[in-house]
């Protein structure tokens, strides 16, 4: 079965767990979550991120939990650092 969703990216002004409730109360069944470093932008939506893993601590760690509360499954996309 495919699976329709979309990248968080296109939501800059919504935080992670807002992205996640956006994506269960529209009929989404999948968010590909943009997680690499804050920073300057330097093409389309390389200067959003929902989840910063590279400032990850253990009280955030259940952010990855989040979308699948919610059912959502997820991918998360990483620039090198």
């Amino acid at each position: 079965m495919i699976k329709l969703g979309f990248v968080s990216a296109i939501l800059p002004e919504l935080t992670l767990k807002e992205v996640i409730d956006f994506a269960s109360a529209n009929g989404y069944s999948c968010v590909e979550l943009m997680c690499w470093p804050f920073g300057k932008a330097e093409r389309r939506y390389a200067g959003v991120t929902h989840l910063d893993v590279a400032a990850l601590d253990e009280n955030e760690i259940v952010l990855f939990y989040l979308p699948y509360k919610k059912g959502i499954s997820s991918t998360i996309i990483k620039e090198k650092i």
